[in-house]
């Protein structure tokens, strides 16, 4: 965090704050922000078991890269309507919801069962658009998992890993997945990677290739993650992350993961092995098709 010296306010003070008045004020700043985040952690350790969980699918019409994603017929049916099925397999969710801004998408929801809370345009993001949705809710929950709608393959003991790593991690906000990276995804900015500590705490994202070394080519030896995009939220922590200011690395590097670590939140991440099928463009669909009809997933 950088610090700026503030201008005087008063006519007794006019002369420059000194070095030892300012190290009183950067301290107080900083015990302030400590404290708002340990209280926070406090909270949430007094609370043995977070135990209502809610799935919510944010879906919207509007992509740059592709236009109606969640409305695409994967082998038949819409891509939104696959993900909503493998969601309500997962044993840890006592609800799934659809997030959208779309009525199209709305209504193909309502007509295959689902739950649907409509959602602002203005949702920057899938975690806006789940924390816009969880406070429309008629109910309390404790957790909520936003489960990309572009994985219509998701696993859904994958979910019901995001979440037991939330309720066993209370100074975590943040719970997700990454998987190992296949060497031909390892450039693709499409592809997540992240990297994790020795505890399981992610320290960072990007859509480079992370860690990068010397030669600047991949190391096949090296245990390379591939983030799943799939994520789980402590709800209290949700309400508050649309109103967390857009962080440098955010912005850059367009993964909204980064805001949470950026801010000093905590993220737990478990690694699974799960053959990760993200459809991103509209070439993807033919791929997946491809492999759900070689496996015979109908």
């Amino acid at each position: 965090m950088s610090w700026m010296i503030p201008k005087s306010t008063c006519a007794e003070s006019s002369r420059p704050m000194s070095t030892k008045a300012w190290l009183l004020h950067g301290v107080a700043v900083a015990a302030a922000l400590v404290g708002a985040h340990a209280y926070f952690y406090y909270r949430r350790s007094a609370t043995v078991f977070r135990s209502r969980v809610v799935g919510i699918i944010p879906a919207r019409f509007a992509s740059s890269r592709f236009q109606g994603k969640p409305l695409v017929e994967i082998l038949g049916k819409p891509m939104i309507q696959r993900t909503w099925e493998r969601a309500k397999l997962a044993t840890t969710l006592d609800r799934v919801v659809v997030a959208t801004d779309d009525e199209k998408i709305a209504e193909c929801c309502r007509g295959f069962g689902a739950d649907v809370i409509m959602t602002a345009e203005s949702c920057r993001n899938g975690a806006e658009r789940c924390s816009e949705a969880l406070q429309k809710l008629d109910k309390k929950y404790d957790i909520v998992v936003n489960i990309q709608g572009d994985e219509p393959l998701i696993d859904p003991e994958i979910i019901d890993g995001i979440v037991k790593a939330l309720q066993t991690t209370p100074d975590a906000v943040f719970s997700t997945a990454v998987t190992s990276l296949k060497p031909e995804d390892a450039f693709d900015p499409n592809r997540v990677k992240c990297v994790v500590d020795n505890r399981g705490y992610a320290i960072y994202f990007s859509r480079g290739l992370i860690p990068f070394n010397k030669s600047g080519k991949i190391n096949t030896e090296f245990p390379y993650n591939l983030h799943l995009g799939i994520q789980s939220y402590d709800s209290e922590f949700l309400k508050i992350y649309p109103n967390l200011s857009p962080t440098p690395l955010q912005l850059e590097e367009d993964l909204e993961q980064l805001k949470v670590l950026e801010n000093g939140y905590k993220m737990k991440v478990i690694k699974v092995d799960h053959d990760a099928h993200g459809v991103d463009t509209p070439e993807d669909v033919a791929k997946i098709e491809k492999f759900m009809l070689e496996r015979n997933l109908s």
